[in-house]
């Protein structure tokens, strides 16, 4: 089954270009509390969209599901939320919780009207996840591993890979019955650790969603949008074309990517100390 995948943009023209390549989700992202504060050193994304961004792309998208990270858990996330529903949204994600409480209300303030997220990048939400997966309201978990791996004071994000912290979590929600991902991913051949070896550890660990990260096509690296869109269509059908073949693999095989994932995660994070 290939994997739900998730793009970042509040752009109507990049937006639909995503939707016509098959790209499931398309990701506005009013997180701004703390955001700032805690990824200061990192080269994340760090969005200024709004809600009338998530209003105008709900009117103009017909398949692809037009989902709405909001604000961690405070005093108006209830009012937050009803703005969020109002302005189309059919799927809301709820960052940075670390309490199975924080999730509970999250969960009963929205009270199945969309589909849900939660997006466990704390080291409290590990924690306190198997409460959380008995939550019967629970849609979604998706593993978001740049906070995470910072919560853990881990130099590098796919460290949660190689020192069994994800596959731990996966096997908790397998377990539990609940569709899960983990982190994003760069067109074939691209990222310190290559996008074809992570789709690999999606497929080992029974994930099933994966963002769309900026290296997979970014419309601020392209001359227009008829360049963006060109190479946007090639990115997606050879990601897709890998992901039937991998579909195919044998678990030894898919073994033996683990392996080679967690040797250039280690070599990675050697390198990323010595440069410190």
């Amino acid at each position: 089954m290939a994997l739900t995948l998730m793009y970042i943009t509040n752009d109507p023209a990049v937006a639909l270009i995503a939707e016509k390549n098959g790209v499931d989700r398309i990701w506005v992202d009013l997180e701004t509390i703390g955001k700032e504060e805690r990824q200061k050193n990192l080269n994340s994304v760090k969005s200024k969209h709004s809600l009338e961004d998530a209003a105008a792309l709900s009117g103009v998208l017909t398949k692809s599901e037009l989902m709405v990270r909001i604000n961690p858990w405070f005093e108006g996330s209830a009012e937050e939320i009803e703005k969020v529903i109002s302005a189309g949204a059919g799927r809301i994600m709820l960052p940075m919780w670390k309490s199975a409480d924080e999730a509970d209300r999250f969960l009963k303030a929205v009270n199945r009207r969309v589909h849900t997220t939660l997006l466990l990048e704390t080291r409290e939400a590990a924690e306190c996840v198997d409460e959380v997966l008995k939550n019967p309201l629970l849609d979604e978990i998706h593993i978001g591993l740049n906070d995470l791996h910072l919560s853990y004071g881990l130099t590098f994000m796919f460290e949660l890979l190689s020192n069994g912290t994800v596959e731990k979590l996966c096997k908790k929600m397998n377990m539990a019955g609940i569709k899960f991902g983990f982190g994003g991913i760069s067109h074939l051949g691209d990222g310190l650790v290559p996008a074809e070896k992570i789709i690999l550890e999606h497929y080992r660990l029974g994930s099933s969603v994966a963002i769309l990260s900026r290296g997979f096509c970014n419309i601020l690296k392209t001359k227009s949008i008829q360049e963006f869109e060109m190479i946007f269509e090639k990115n997606m059908k050879e990601l897709r074309e890998y992901e039937s073949a991998a579909a195919g693999y044998s678990y030894g095989r898919l073994l033996e990517n683990k392996a080679d994932v967690a040797e250039m995660i280690n070599e990675i994070v050697i390198n990323i100390k010595e440069k410190a």
